[in-house]
């Protein structure tokens, strides 16, 4: 509640000083009363200026403390066991403000003094510190950049006139992340199809008659050459198989509801921020409303100074009790706010937090299948250098000699040579 000149509880006439103002010191002038609900209340008797923060003494000065975050963590991550956050009133505070925009505090003078400086100011519906007054402010996880940290404002859509709220940036980094993934699938597809197009044609290929008649070692040594084709076309089938069963199903399948998930996720913190913007639309209404009984509560006491009757005595009565339920109304609106606020941070966090462990979950997986892949790969070399070693070592024993020899023995005709003819 500010001090707003007439903002007073129903049926004041004015109620009794509680014992706090009968035996502490106030200023001249104030005295303390408490709300319906318990709530201690300040009442300056001479201008029937109302405020929730004890008077300090005259010249008034605010006196509540220095520029807040808008939500002060604390223990882990914000929130106690319970999960919910520390101070929620100091938390999420939304300042009341004059309908022309003008955010005060609670303890600020008047609506009609103007701070030097705002302590708050709403951006969407969500209300941030001031950055002209605010201190820096603590993160919530301060050594580590975490996505609960740096995605609270909306940014400007660049494909738009409009703006993209922080965590839609998360989702679809999230949803982005998950194309990737598929996306590597379908290139370890590619691969394995080519892998298995190789063995096809090798296998092919080691069944060619070409040269098959050569002979000797050399002939042994060529016919090795087309076994060990035949030999590396299996060693790539079976390295195609492992690259389907190992690296791209896992790919493929990881997470197989993932969009379905984000969708409800994105539904969820969509709706809190849509009741936070309800909220807020109930706060502006109201703060219009407590305007308007103000004026009037203000027309009416410059009637009553002018010509003092009965009928302005009694008009004022009225006003000042509409003015009230006004004020009443609207702290009851920012309360509600504040909740909605609260609320929303909390999901925000736990939400945020939970997409930061799925994207380092997804990044670590994927990397670990690459290492597979990697591992398969090298494991393919070394199966392919087996195939060619019996080669070498028939290629090592080629003897042109021996086969020279051999092949003589076998297809001789005569060891005779011819001589000259005599007359």
């Amino acid at each position: 509640m500010t001090r707003d000149r007439g903002v007073e509880k129903p049926g004041m006439v004015p109620p009794q000083p509680t014992e706090e103002s009968q035996t502490s010191l106030l200023p001249p002038g104030w005295q303390s009363y408490l709300s319906p609900q318990g709530r201690r209340y300040y009442v300056n008797t001479t201008t029937n200026e109302t405020t929730w923060e004890r008077p300090n003494g005259s010249p008034r000065t605010p006196s509540s403390p220095g520029p807040q975050r808008n939500f002060q963590p604390a223990t882990v991550n914000g929130y106690h066991s319970s999960g919910t956050p520390v101070h929620q009133s100091e938390a999420v505070h939304m300042s009341l403000r004059k309908p022309t925009g003008d955010f005060q505090n609670p303890g600020s003078p008047s609506p009609g003094k103007k701070q030097s400086k705002e302590s708050t100011l709403t951006i969407n519906c969500v209300t941030f510190p001031h950055p002209d007054t605010m201190p820096e402010q603590q993160l919530l996880k301060p050594t580590e950049w975490s996505y609960c940290d740096y995605f609270w404002a909306d940014k400007k859509d660049p494909q738009g006139n409009g703006t993209v709220a922080g965590f839609e940036i998360l989702l679809q980094k999230q949803l982005k992340g998950k194309q990737m993934q598929k996306e590597m699938s379908e290139f370890i597809r590619e691969r394995i199809k080519i892998e298995e197009e190789y063995a096809k044609n090798l296998a092919k290929l080691s069944q060619n008659s070409l040269a098959a008649q050569e002979e000797g070692s050399l002939g042994e040594a060529w016919a090795q050459v087309k076994k060990s084709l035949a030999d590396e076309a299996e060693v790539h089938l079976k390295f195609s198989s492992k690259l389907h069963s190992e690296v791209e199903k896992p790919l493929m399948n990881f997470r197989e509801n993932f969009k379905k998930d984000m969708k409800k996720c994105d539904h969820h913190i969509a709706d809190l921020r849509k009741q936070l913007a309800s909220r807020y639309a109930s706060v502006e209404k109201a703060r219009k409303a407590l305007t308007e009984r103000q004026k009037d509560l203000e027309m009416k006491t410059q009637q009553l100074e002018i010509k003092l009757s009965n009928k302005t005595e009694e008009d004022i009565k009225k006003a000042r009790r509409k003015s009230t339920q006004a004020g009443d109304d609207l702290m009851r609106c920012v309360d509600l706010y504040n909740q909605a606020q609260s609320k929303w941070f909390e999901e925000m966090v736990t939400t945020t937090l939970e997409l930061e462990r799925l994207e380092v979950e997804r990044v670590e997986m994927i990397r670990q299948h690459l290492c597979q892949y990697t591992q398969l790969r090298h494991e393919t070399d070394m199966f392919n250098q087996s195939t060619v070693e019996p080669v070498d070592q028939l290629l090592r024993k080629v003897d042109p000699a021996k086969d020279r020899e051999l092949w003589v023995k076998e297809h001789k005709t005569g060891d005779i040579r011819p001589v000259d003819m005599e007359i």
